[in-house]
C-alpha cells in the first residue's frame, strides 16, 4: 500500500507506518471488543490463535505495516509475535516493536476468568517484565511503555521506576506510557512535563476526543504520538456504527472502520494509528484509511457523534470479554 510510508517517530529514532497493528485481541482468548465471539467462532486453543496471529501478521508485511504493538498483559502475544518474526527471519529494525509493562495476564487461557489482568505498576513489576520481554523479544524491542498509567497511579512520581526507565533508554530504547480513563489528558500533560518520555499511546476516535489538545502539546514536545482503539473497540464497526458514520461511508464507497480510523490519521498529532484487527479482513479494512481523504465536511457532519468522556469510558468499562 503505497500510502504506507515510513517516518519517524516523535524525536525517536524510529522510523514507523502511520498504520500499525496491535496483537491485544489476538494473544488471549478473551477481550472485549464487539462481534469478537463471531469473528473468531469456537477455535481459541493457543494453537488456533497462534496461526490467527500470524496470519494476521502475515498480511500485515503483506501490505507495508511497520510498527507492531504488544504487551506483557495480552497473553501470549509477545511469544506469537517472537515467533513469527524468528520464523519469517525479520531482522531487528525491519519492523518496529513496541510492548508495555504493568499488568500481568491472569485470565489462565480462559474465557469465563473471573479476572484477565491485573495491575501493578511498580519498579519491581517493570525489572521483572522487561526480563520476561526481553527473552521473548530480545533486539526486536524498540520502545517499552508504562501500560495504562495514570494520575492517581502514582508511578510517574516513582523514582524507582523513572530510573529504571532512564536506564533502559539510555541503553537505546525508547520509553514511552499508555493512557486510558476520562483524565486522559492529565496524565499527558504529567507525562510532558517530566521530559523523559519518547511516546505516548492514547485512545482517540470519533466518540471519545478529550485528549486531542494534550496529544497535540505531547506531538509539539516532540513525543511520537500513537493512538489506541480508533474503532472504539467495535463501536465505530459497520456492526455498530452510528448511523451517521454509516451514511458517510455508504456515500465515500469505504466502511465505518477504516473512515472512523481515517478521521484519526487526519489529526496533525498522529504518528501511528493502530488496527486491532483478528483477521486479514479485517486488516485490509482497516488498511483503507490510508487511502481516504480527510476534509472539513467530514469533521462537521460526523462532529455530534462525540460522547461525554465519563460516559464513554463507562460503556467501554461495561463491554464484556468474549
Amino acid at each position: 500500500m503505497n500510502a504506507l510510508v515510513r517516518r519517524p517517530l516523535g524525536q525517536t529514532s524510529l522510523s514507523v507506518t502511520p498504520l500499525g497493528l496491535g496483537l491485544a485481541a489476538l494473544g488471549r482468548p478473551a477481550y472485549i471488543t464487539l462481534g469478537r465471539a463471531e469473528d473468531l467462532g469456537e477455535g481459541r486453543d493457543v494453537t488456533t490463535m497462534r496461526s490467527r496471529t500470524w496470519a494476521v501478521l502475515d498480511a500485515a508485511w503483506a501490505a507495508g505495516v511497520r510498527y507492531l504493538d504488544t504487551a506483557r498483559s495480552y497473553g501470549r502475544a509477545e511469544e506469537f509475535l517472537a515467533g513469527w518474526l524468528r520464523e519469517r527471519g525479520i531482522a531487528p529494525g525491519g519492523v518496529v516493536v513496541g510492548s508495555k509493562w504493568g499488568y500481568a495476564y491472569v485470565g489462565d487461557w480462559r474465557l469465563d476468568a473471573e479476572r484477565h489482568e491485573v495491575k501493578e505498576l511498580t519498579a519491581d513489576r517493570l525489572r521483572a517484565q522487561l526480563e520476561q520481554t526481553r527473552a521473548l523479544l530480545g533486539e526486536h524491542l524498540s520502545l517499552y511503555q508504562i501500560h495504562s498509567a495514570t494520575i492517581e497511579s502514582g508511578v510517574l512520581d516513582d523514582e524507582g521506576v523513572l530510573d529504571g526507565l532512564r536506564a533502559l533508554r539510555a541503553e537505546g530504547v525508547a520509553v514511552g506510557l499508555s493512557t486510558s480513563g476520562p483524565r486522559q489528558a492529565d496524565t499527558i500533560e504529567r507525562a510532558i512535563g517530566a521530559g523523559l518520555f519518547d511516546t505516548v499511546q492514547s485512545t482517540w476516535n470519533l466518540l471519545e476526543r478529550s485528549a486531542g489538545e494534550a496529544l497535540g502539546r505531547a506531538h509539539e514536545a516532540g513525543m511520537g504520538v500513537i493512538v489506541k482503539e480508533g474503532v472504539a473497540n467495535g463501536r465505530l464497526t459497520a456492526r455498530a456504527a452510528p448511523a451517521a458514520l454509516a451514511a458517510v461511508a455508504r456515500e465515500r464507497d469505504t466502511t465505518p472502520d477504516a473512515l472512523a480510523l481515517a478521521a484519526v490519521l487526519a489529526r496533525p498529532w498522529a504518528g501511528v494509528v493502530l488496527s486491532g484487527a483478528v483477521s486479514a479482513g479485517q486488516l485490509r479494512d482497516n488498511l483503507g484509511a490510508a487511502e481516504i481523504e480527510w476534509d472539513a465536511e467530514l469533521d462537521e457532519r460526523l462532529a455530534d457523534l462525540e460522547e461525554d468522556p465519563e460516559g464513554y469510558w463507562a460503556r467501554r468499562g461495561a463491554l464484556p470479554w468474549s
